[in-house]
């Protein structure tokens, strides 16, 4: 990383380097994306930001998940569902954290997931003709910016389009965040929220929460000032939409406006490299 935010205003490392050598500062820095502390790097060749190693609380994360796992069996049984916890399938490949119906599975995700885990899993309930319906924990909590991490989670319908679904076992909650788009070139996300008691009342309002759905707004210059601080920082993103620019023979100013105003959906790449490949 090559840039961070101090006090809320982008820096550059090569810039923070020289300055701490200077007058030998010690600041806090956090990273633009997901906001958490990062420490500056300096070393003579090159200067960048690095995060910090999170320490993983995994007893935290097994009370938290078995007592969201509790909570929602005892909901859904309260609603009616013949459900059942940590149930076998699939030959013993698969254990469901709650088996709904025989068309409907829960997963609780508290802990880290890969993304090659995942696939295994909801390969088997594909295979199986069962629905599989993940509810995140705290780890997992969707914030401003979108984290490759959270991808897998999500979700669509008709009625909520792209939605993510947390639980808070403390508050005794399910969290539905909803109409989830990114901003044209960053991942910054927008979306709406609507909280759902962990009961049987709050289960039914969930299944038939109908919406209304918000027509986000998003200033196009300062999309524009984002990627001109991607090419200018000659990140990883820069440096990939600086080479099709150039192989194109364009700069940002021949850009058509639709990329800097255009909402796009989760899982998709920004408009800017959409529009490059396109043309």
């Amino acid at each position: 990383m090559y840039a961070a935010l101090l006090n809320n205003v982008l820096v550059l490392a090569v810039d923070e380097a020289q300055k701490q050598q200077n007058k030998n500062l010690s600041q806090k820095y956090f990273c633009p994306h997901c906001q958490r502390e990062v420490q500056l790097i300096i070393k003579k060749e090159r200067s960048y930001f690095k995060h910090l190693a999170q320490v993983t609380n995994m007893s935290g994360e097994n009370k938290e998940h078995a007592l969201s796992k509790e909570l929602l069996y005892t909901a859904l049984r309260k609603t009616h569902f013949d459900a059942q916890m940590e149930t076998s399938l699939a030959n013993g490949q698969l254990r469901a954290d709650i088996l709904a119906s025989p068309k409907l599975a829960f997963e609780i995700q508290c802990a880290p997931l890969n993304k090659s885990e995942f696939r295994h899993r909801h390969s088997l309930y594909w295979n199986l003709g069962i629905k599989d319906i993940w509810i995140v924990g705290k780890r997992h909590y969707l914030e401003q910016n979108l984290k490759k991490s959270q991808l897998i989670f999500f979700r669509n319908n008709q009625a909520w389009r792209d939605y993510y679904l947390e639980i808070n076992p403390q508050q005794e909650i399910l969290r539905l965040k909803y109409n989830v788009l990114l901003e044209p070139v960053t991942n910054k996300l927008h979306y709406q929220i609507q909280v759902f008691n962990l009961n049987p009342v709050g289960l039914r309002n969930l299944w038939h929460f109908q919406p209304n759905l918000q027509k986000y707004q998003v200033n196009a210059q300062k999309q524009k000032e984002y990627l001109q601080l991607q090419l200018a920082q000659k990140s990883l993103k820069g440096m990939q939409i600086a080479e099709k620019l150039y192989k194109k023979r364009q700069t940002i100013e021949d850009l058509p406006s639709w990329v800097f105003q255009n909402f796009r959906a989760v899982n998709t790449c920004d408009n800017v490299t959409k529009y490059l490949n396109q043309t």
